[in-house]
């Protein structure tokens, strides 16, 4: 027996053994597995819009205009006028004055924070923040201090300590296995008081939070500029595909230069960005998707609580179902995947151990009914 199949073995004892599962054809809100069709409930696809025709026919123009590739690193001959375009409007929408476009959300954290700090320098996490925010950390070769989650009194305290070198604050907004929201007026505040540059991880918010799917910072009307560093993804309510930083134009120049996710691989496709850019237009011009998705999640959240259901501290429409052992979750999944419903178990390591969960996330193309479809399953698997 090789190393690497007593490991599948240990992960597959412990109930932590992963196999995804093959979706034929689009990501929407039912989705076709193995020849039948799923109610798809485990999507990042919060506003519907990854199979939208608006983004279907920018991303055909796209290929029609600049063909398939983008050839090469962005410094090299990768930047297309279709990576400005996109550039200009997510600045425009992040209220900032320049932003820089990455393959993935991952190497936009990676890139920017080993970019921004290096050794001798801190940087302060929350307990509960993204893996790639970690990862970046590592890769930069600061020190890392990580303080309770959500908690800026404890981070004020070690904001306060004698230190060396520059201090950065990095910390999602929306958390993506709980679904709740930072303090990010604290974190702010705090952050100004002790010196300390602060970078949010606006993934799970934008399109979803704000009264035009700003995110974060506009759902705190926090004015633009009081936060140096904002990234963000295009893969999730977007509809799309990659990652992005926004912030001052000087930001965005030491990114060019210094971000090594940025310099050393190839541009994401002119029809990505085109899709991408279509995908901020449909956030800007149907708002109605967004009150859609809300109104979607509450009547999820609201009978899940009606079930008996623990779903944690949720305040978005990300509604994990908290289930305890590995094992335990991923056989209520198995019982609603037998129901016709796809949401597959949450395990350590990607949440902390006794909390295995289903993660459940509406989307604003689902019907009231796809939702009492899932009630009902999870009342009789419950």
């Amino acid at each position: 027996m090789s190393e690497w199949r007593r490991t599948l073995d240990d992960l597959a004892r412990d109930g932590l053994l992963r196999k995804p599962v093959t979706v034929e054809g689009r990501q929407g809100p039912r989705v076709r597995v193995d020849g039948a069709d799923y109610v798809c409930l485990c999507s990042n696809n919060y506003l519907g819009l990854a199979d939208h025709p608006a983004l279907a026919e920018a991303a055909k123009a796209a290929v029609e205009r600049y063909g398939t590739g983008s050839g090469a690193s962005r410094l090299v001959s990768g930047t297309m006028s279709a990576h400005r375009e996109l550039e200009h409007a997510i600045a425009r929408h992040k209220r900032a004055e320049a932003a820089l476009v990455f393959p993935t959300g991952y190497m936009a954290n990676v890139g920017t924070i080993s970019a921004v700090v290096g050794r001798g320098d801190t940087v302060y996490c929350d307990r509960l923040d993204h893996a790639s925010i970690f990862d970046g950390v590592r890769l930069s070769g600061a020190t890392l201090r990580l303080y309770p989650h959500r908690d800026t009194e404890a981070l004020g305290r070690l904001l306060g300590r004698k230190r060396k070198g520059r201090a950065l604050v990095v910390t999602d907004t929306v958390f993506s296995m709980d679904g709740d929201i930072t303090p990010l007026p604290a974190l702010v505040d705090a952050c100004e008081r002790f010196d300390a540059l602060l970078m949010i991880d606006e993934a799970h918010a934008t399109g979803v939070l704000g009264e035009h799917g700003g995110g974060a910072e506009e759902h705190f009307d926090i004015a633009p500029g009081r936060i140096p560093i904002v990234m963000g993804t295009l893969s999730k309510a977007v509809g799309s595909m990659g990652g992005y930083v926004a912030g001052s134009a000087d930001l965005i120049g030491l990114l060019v230069n210094k971000a090594r996710s940025f310099i050393y691989t190839t541009s994401p496709p002119p029809a990505v960005c085109a899709a991408s850019l279509a995908g901020l237009g449909v956030i800007a011009n149907e708002p109605g998707r967004r009150r859609t998705l809300w109104e979607r999640a509450r009547q999820l959240q609201d009978g899940l609580r009606e079930l008996g259901f623990d779903i944690g501290p949720t305040e978005t429409p990300i509604t994990p179902v908290i289930v305890g052992r590995p094992a335990d979750a991923t056989a209520l999944s198995a019982k609603l995947f037998d129901a016709g419903i796809l949401a597959p178990a949450i395990r350590p390591p990607t949440v902390p151990r006794g909390t295995a969960r289903l993660r459940l996330t509406p989307m604003a193309t689902h019907t009231p009914e796809d939702i009492d479809a899932v009630l009902d399953a999870l009342g009789r698997a419950g």
